[in-house]
């Protein structure tokens, strides 16, 4: 494993300042945060926040959407820490992970899917105490993955993607990334209005009162990842949905091989996904369902401490 500069690593720990929830700097004080680098083959190397608990009671891998990275995690993690060792990395074509040329790497959530199952390996994670929590782009991957592997985690929360092929349950920059020549469209404005995305994405679909603000090391961290290396994170959406349709397809037609214990919770106003698509899921699958009223398409960056009791309810 690389490790980042002993300057990084210590402006990384302290940017968990204190936050609003309750015990969270308490979990703090518990806790050892560190950011550095795990090289999970096949030239990929990804980021990762690890944050250890001085008794952990299981594991915790968050995966994060568009346009995110992994410091979305980390004011949860610190709450998570007095009792839970917590992992979040970036997906390939986000934040500072490796952007492999799309000959060598596809990025579509079978792919990403793969990358899961081998940080999981290469991280020394003990599948049978771990959740999973997935939201965005990182859930269809984690669901591939118990697929072929119903033993990867205890249990796996999901939520706020499109588990399967409904475009009228999605918005309609993301209908027209599922096929050219509208995709390709998509894909020029997305890098062309990268600073608005980067900066409204979040707030989409709740009232002015309801919207918020992020941290400004989450919002700079966004920021420098969006274009770092060759591909931008926009060409990594992109690459994804170029083969989204099929993998969504893949997985409704083995929804019976489904076996590890799955939740799905949803953002009542999620603009992106609309909470049908939750719903479907949740019940073809027979998982319960929580949709949060008042939240959007990021429930985890807008009421973090729902995040938190949702991951601690699945060790109960």
């Amino acid at each position: 494993m690389l490790k980042l500069s002993i300057g990084t690593l210590l402006a990384a720990a302290a940017a968990f300042a204190p936050m609003s929830l309750g015990h969270l700097a308490a979990a703090e004080r518990k806790s050892q945060a560190s950011i550095g680098f795990l090289d999970v083959g096949k030239g990929i190397t990804l980021r990762r926040m690890v944050v250890r608990a001085p008794n952990p009671k299981g594991t915790v891998l968050f995966l994060h959407g568009f346009p995110e990275t992994l410091f979305v995690w980390k004011e949860i993690s610190a709450a998570l820490s007095d009792d839970f060792e917590v992992h979040a990395f970036d997906w390939p074509g986000f934040g500072q992970s490796t952007r492999p040329a799309v000959e060598k790497f596809s990025y579509a959530p079978t792919a990403y899917a793969e990358v899961l199952k081998a940080y999981i390996e290469k991280a020394g994670i003990d599948r049978s105490n771990l959740t999973i929590y997935a939201t965005d782009i990182g859930a269809l991957p984690a669901l591939l993955l118990a697929v072929d592997e119903p033993d990867i985690a205890r249990s796996i929360i999901v939520g706020d993607f499109a588990p399967f092929n409904r475009p009228e349950y999605m918005f309609d920059s993301l209908q027209s990334l599922k096929a050219e020549p509208s995709a390709s469209q998509v894909r020029a404005h997305m890098n062309e209005t990268s600073a608005e995305i980067l900066a409204n994405a979040y707030r989409r679909g709740l009232s002015k009162e309801e919207q918020f603000d992020l941290p400004e090391d989450v919002q700079k961290d966004m920021v420098r990842g969006w274009s770092h290396g060759a591909l931008t994170s926009a060409d990594a959406f992109y690459h994804y949905y170029a083969k989204f349709t099929r993998d969504e397809d893949f997985l409704e037609a083995n929804l019976d091989k489904l076996k590890t214990t799955i939740k799905v919770v949803w953002g009542e106003k999620d603009l992106y996904i609309r909470k049908e698509m939750g719903a479907e899921l949740a019940k073809r699958i027979d998982a319960k369902l929580d949709i949060f009223g008042g939240l959007g398409h990021y429930p985890h960056l807008q009421k973090p401490e729902q995040t938190v009791e949702e991951v601690r309810a699945s060790f109960r």
